[in-house]
């Protein structure tokens, strides 16, 4: 019996076939999309096995459907393609920014300084406990400028007080989101887009759904204080990222800006 001829290519494309379903399938999860993904692989799975069993006819009209169903496939998981572009995209950036920075070709300027995380959320958490409404856009790689230009335009250095400040309820700015990049908050009462989805539970807001929105179409990241509650989200993604401390926030914000 011979062995069977696997070509180190052909591991490698078993390898990046599995990984590439394995991220489609973090996107989906725990989302609607779920069932459908898991229906398409099932589909796809019988209509090889028809292949491999010359069910001819069978294996035609899946065939069919699978072409056709491509067109459809887009419009069903636009938010999820849209994520997932979103996602190669920024790796690929930061990387090569990173390469490009050890290479010497992009210096560190005295403004390109580090976030300061700490002071964001101290200042979330003052505003919770006088149940302060706050949405903060904090600025990634993708650009904001579509954004940032429905607001006041600010380059103002980050520090607590600052940010309590724009939000305090009699406050001209406190309507709005604002946009944070590097280490300054660069506007102040910005309209972000509001996001589709009918699975945000309905004790949220539009301040949540517009923090989502906006996670979905950029890589940004988002927190929310919510007026009704004081309770503080954190979003990314498109999605709630659970947390216990002030302390693993700041460490889960700090490490998604790394």
């Amino acid at each position: 019996m011979d062995l069977i001829d696997l070509r180190i290519l052909d591991i490698l494309d078993i390898v990046l076939v599995a990984f590439l379903l394995y991220s489609i399938y973090k996107l989906v999860k725990g989302t609607a999309a779920i069932n459908i993904f898991i229906g398409i692989v099932i589909i796809y799975l019988v209509w090889k096995l028809t292949q491999f069993l010359a069910m001819e006819m069978l294996s035609s009209v899946l065939g069919e459907f699978i072409g056709v169903g491509m067109f459809a496939l887009i419009v069903v998981f636009q938010q999820e393609i849209r994520k997932f572009l979103l996602m190669i995209g920024s790796t690929n950036f930061g990387k090569r920014r990173q390469f490009l920075r050890q290479l010497k070709f992009i210096r560190d300027t005295p403004e390109d300084t580090v976030t300061n995380i700490k002071a964001i959320i101290n200042a979330c958490t003052e505003m919770g406990k006088t149940h302060t409404g706050a949405l903060i856009v904090i600025k990634r790689s993708t650009s904001l400028d579509f954004v940032k230009t429905s607001g006041d335009s600010m380059d103002i250095r980050i520090n607590s007080p600052i940010i309590e400040s724009v939000f305090y309820k009699n406050s001209p700015l406190h309507d709005g989101a604002m946009i944070i990049e590097d280490n300054h908050i660069v506007a102040t009462r910005a309209i972000l887009p509001v996001t589709n989805d009918n699975n945000i539970p309905l004790r949220f807001g539009l301040r949540h759904r517009a923090a989502v929105g906006i996670t979905e179409k950029t890589d940004a990241l988002a927190l929310v204080v919510s007026e009704e509650t004081g309770k503080l989200s954190y979003i990314r993604n498109g999605e709630f990222v659970i947390f216990k401390t002030d302390e693993e926030l700041i460490d889960k914000i700090k490490k998604d800006l790394a």
